[in-house]
């Protein structure tokens, strides 16, 4: 009798092993360079689905299953790779999260497959769904909805002389946000749109840490920021930059805390 997750996490493990540890850069130029010419296509394929004997056997599957494991999996891996590799600009980072989302779909239906008395019936009526759901949904909405949320409290106050986005002639500070500016002689400095993925960070960890009930640590993160943007406050002439970078980071602490107390309170997380 398997668990589902029981099934999962072995075929995970295999496919990670497969995918990141003996897959070599060679192969990879190499299957980009011939595509579907190229051996270490194929190659890689069948090692991702004759690997997973390793799991089927330890869990005891029957062959019968285990042959069909194989083959699917092989066959998918296959048919994924050969789109990645043909498809312009497919080392992108979008690219490689499709790319592995629609492997561990493959693994995760077929684990669900495996699994005894999984249903899509079970799923739904189990105690704690409605549970993940809510997580699911809190973790959504620190993203963008909060950056929009943001965006909409700090547009009414341009920053002058800071550093401007040349496309959209919009600061991107470090939640995210995109604010108009009214000196568009500015010099542009920074990471373009490093400012939304760090601001991303910030509130995932902080939202992770209040779901754990890990408090100090969200103290941490927000000192670990602080100290990082010290020194460029610090050296700034710019009064309007630093209040906006400090608004925009308390906005942001304080969404992020709020739903974190809420989500916590409904899932029944004791405060500390």
């Amino acid at each position: 009798m398997f668990d589902f997750f029981s099934v999962l996490i072995p075929f995970l493990l295999i496919h990670t092993i497969c995918d990141f540890y003996l897959q070599t850069d060679r192969w990879v130029e190499a299957k980009k360079a011939r595509t579907y010419r190229s051996p270490e296509l194929y190659l890689h394929a069948t090692l991702q689905g004759v690997a997973l004997l390793v799991p089927a056997m330890a869990l005891g599957i029957d062959w019968r299953s285990t042959v069909c494991l194989i083959v699917i999996v092989a066959v998918s891996h296959f048919i994924i790779d050969l789109w990645k590799v043909t498809t312009p600009k497919g080392d992108k980072l979008a690219y490689f999260v499709i790319d592995q989302a629609l492997h561990v779909s493959v693994l995760a239906a077929i684990a669900f497959h495996v699994a005894d008395g999984a249903s899509i019936d079970a799923v739904l009526q189990h105690e704690r769904f409605s549970d993940g759901v809510l997580v699911v949904f809190a973790y959504v909405l620190i993203l963008k909805p909060t950056s929009i949320v943001i965006g909409a409290v700090l547009n009414k106050y341009p920053i002058v002389n800071s550093a401007i986005d040349t496309d959209t002639d919009a600061v991107t500070d470090t939640d995210g946000v995109a604010v108009p500016v009214s000196d568009k002689t500015a010099n542009v400095s920074g990471l373009v749109a490093g400012g939304e993925l760090i601001g991303y960070l910030e509130r995932l960890l902080i939202l992770t840490f209040m779901l754990v009930g890990s408090y100090a640590a969200v103290g941490f993160v927000l000192a670990a920021k602080s100290i990082f943007r010290f020194g460029e406050l610090n050296q700034s002439a710019n009064r309007s930059m630093t209040e906006y970078v400090l608004i925009g980071s308390l906005i942001s602490v304080v969404i992020t805390t709020l739903i974190g107390a809420l989500v916590s309170l409904g899932v029944g997380i004791k405060f500390k």
